[in-house]
C-alpha cells in the first residue's frame, strides 16, 4: 500500500476508536489497539531514530480526551443546526464533523512532532469533505463547521471554545516574511485568534497572525478582515440595494 492508503487505514481505526456505534465493527477496544500498532509501524519507518512505541502509546493516551472533545463538536453541530434530526445524523452524515474529527487526531500527531502522518491525514479530510483544516491549528471544545465546502483553517490559527464557522471561511496568511536569502521565514505566528463564543458567517476572510477576532462577535458574510475587532463585535459589509423589477 501506498502512504496516504496506509494513513487512511489508521483513520479508520481513529474513527472506529472515537465513534465505534458507526465505524467500530471491531470494537473501540481493539480500534485502539489496531491504531497504536499501526502508527509504531509507519512512525517507525519515518522517523527511526525516536522510540515508535513510546510515541504512539502517548497517542493512544490522548484518545481518551479526543473522544471527548469530540462528543463536544457533535453537541454543537446537533444544537446549533436545525435541521440535525439526532446526535447519530450528525456523526454519518455531516462533513464538517468529519473533517474536525480527523483534524483532532492529527493535531496529536502534530503535537508529538510526528512528520508527514498528520499532514496526509488533513490531505485525506480535504479530498473528502473540501475543508481544508491544518494539523497545527488549535480548535477549542463545540466546534461546528456548518456545510463547509471552502472552509481553510492555516497552521497557527487559535480558536476557542464554542465557534462556528460557515462554508468559504479563510482564516489565513498575509503576506509572508523572508530571510536575508529570500527564504521564508518558518515557525512565525501567520494566522488569526478566534476567541470564544463567535459565529463567522459564509465566505469571510480573516487574515495575519497579528489578527483576533474578540469573544462574543459576529463577522457577516464575505467580509475581508485583517485587523482586530474587540469583544461584542458586529462586523458586516454595507448590504447591497438590489434592483427588483417586473420581467412582465
Amino acid at each position: 500500500m501506498t502512504l496516504p492508503q496506509r494513513v487512511a487505514h489508521i483513520l479508520k481505526h481513529g474513527m472506529a476508536a472515537l465513534h465505534p456505534c458507526v465505524y467500530g465493527e471491531l470494537g473501540a477496544r481493539n480500534a485502539m489497539d489496531d491504531i497504536v500498532s499501526d502508527l509504531e509501524k509507519e512512525i517507525g519507518l519515518l522517523c527511526p531514530e525516536r522510540n515508535a512505541k513510546e510515541i504512539a502509546e502517548a497517542f493512544k493516551a490522548r484518545l481518551p480526551e479526543i473522544r471527548r472533545l469530540v462528543d463536544t463538536d457533535i453537541q454543537a453541530a446537533y444544537d446549533g443546526d436545525p435541521a440535525a434530526s439526532s446526535r447519530m445524523e450528525v456523526v454519518m452524515a455531516y462533513p464538517g464533523l468529519y473533517a474536525v474529527t480527523i483534524h483532532r487526531l492529527a493535531h496529536e500527531l502534530y503535537k508529538l512532532k510526528v512528520p508527514i502522518l498528520p499532514r496526509v491525514m488533513s490531505e485525506l479530510a480535504h479530498s473528502k469533505t473540501g475543508i481544508d483544516i491544518h494539523p497545527g491549528a488549535t480548535i477549542g471544545e463545540r466546534f461546528f463547521i456548518d456545510h463547509g465546502t471552502g472552509v481553510v483553517i492555516g497552521e497557527t490559527c487559535v480558536i476557542g471554545n464554542n465557534v462556528r464557522l460557515y462554508q468559504g471561511v479563510t482564516l489565513g496568511g498575509l503576506s509572508f516574511d523572508k530571510d536575508s536569502s529570500g527564504a521564508l521565514v518558518k515557525g512565525l505566528k501567520r494566522h488569526p485568534n478566534i476567541e470564544d463564543n463567535v459565529v463567522i458567517y459564509a465566505n469571510a476572510t480573516i487574515l495575519g497572525g497579528g489578527t483576533t477576532v474578540g469573544h462574543d462577535s459576529e463577522i457577516g458574510g464575505n467580509v475581508w478582515l485583517k485587523e482586530s475587532v474587540p469583544p461584542y463585535s458586529r462586523v458586516y459589509n454595507s448590504p447591497p440595494a438590489p434592483v427588483i423589477r417586473s420581467i412582465s
